[in-house]
């Protein structure tokens, strides 16, 4: 975790968020969850909800996503990619139209293109914030609760966009369907910090839009101590013991 300044700081003081080390084994039971790291919330200048300026956590964030990504791919790990995509005629309130299918916002970003011809991932559309919620079919099937059968998961690692929002409410509904039973044979959540974001309003241009303002850093560290509240574990570090030996196995 960076050094923390200002609000941020304070929060960590007063609220504190616990980071740890997840070691992954061989053979261990473990998937990949990117939220919803698309052109819309992540390219500049895409649309509504992207960023207006480069953004450095979310450039850091998609490089961190991309580097887990491939270490998974490489192992014949699952990995499942939630991709934010509306219909023009569905809008999502209260947020002005984004992602709306065919426009382009709704593709993964070029850094994590080669995903959508990865073998071991499954690129999964939602029309919601909450990506589980988004999981279900007409006939109440979930894609989800599939992926996570049909992989054995028992430890879900999710990183992704924006940390106090879809990656928040994916992550607090996936560990209540767990506690009633409904993913077996899940374990346990684990968010990785670095390979998370949010965006930043700061308060000038949030009055000029009539929007809310959103500290970028504070916010992070908002949905990260939330998820922790919900059971999820906060880390930090991945370490990937098959290379640990040769020093090349930390991120």
């Amino acid at each position: 975790m960076a050094e923390l300044v200002g609000l941020a700081a304070q929060f960590q003081s007063e609220l504190p968020v616990t980071f740890t080390e997840l070691e992954l084994t061989p053979g261990q039971r473990v998937g990949l969850v990117i939220v919803d790291e698309v052109n819309g919330f992540c390219s500049v200048g895409a649309g509504n909800l992207a960023p207006r300026v480069p953004s450095k956590p979310i450039s850091d964030m998609v490089n961190e996503t991309s580097a887990v990504a491939k270490k998974f791919s490489e192992r014949g790990l699952p990995i499942l990619a939630l991709l934010d995509t509306h219909e023009p005629d569905k809008p999502e309130p209260p947020y002005p139209p984004h992602c709306i299918r065919g426009s382009g916002e709704e593709k993964l970003v070029p850094e994590l293109a080669w995903l959508e011809q990865d073998e071991h991932t499954l690129l999964m559309p939602k029309d919601c914030i909450d990506g589980f919620i988004g999981a279900f079919r007409k006939d109440g099937t979930n894609i989800v609760v599939e992926w996570v059968k049909k992989h054995q998961i028992e430890t879900m690692l999710v990183v992704g966009i924006c940390t106090d929002i879809c990656v928040m409410d994916f992550v607090k509904t996936v560990l209540s369907a767990r506690n009633h039973d409904m993913l077996p044979p899940l374990k346990d959540v684990a968010v990785y910090d670095k390979g998370c974001a949010t965006y930043n309003l700061p308060q000038h241009i949030a009055r000029e839009v009539n929007g809310v303002p959103h500290p970028q850093e504070l916010c992070h560290l908002m949905g990260l101590y939330f998820a922790a509240m919900r059971g999820a574990v906060i880390v930090d570090r991945l370490i990937f013991a098959d290379e640990s030996s040769n020093g090349n196995g930390h991120i």
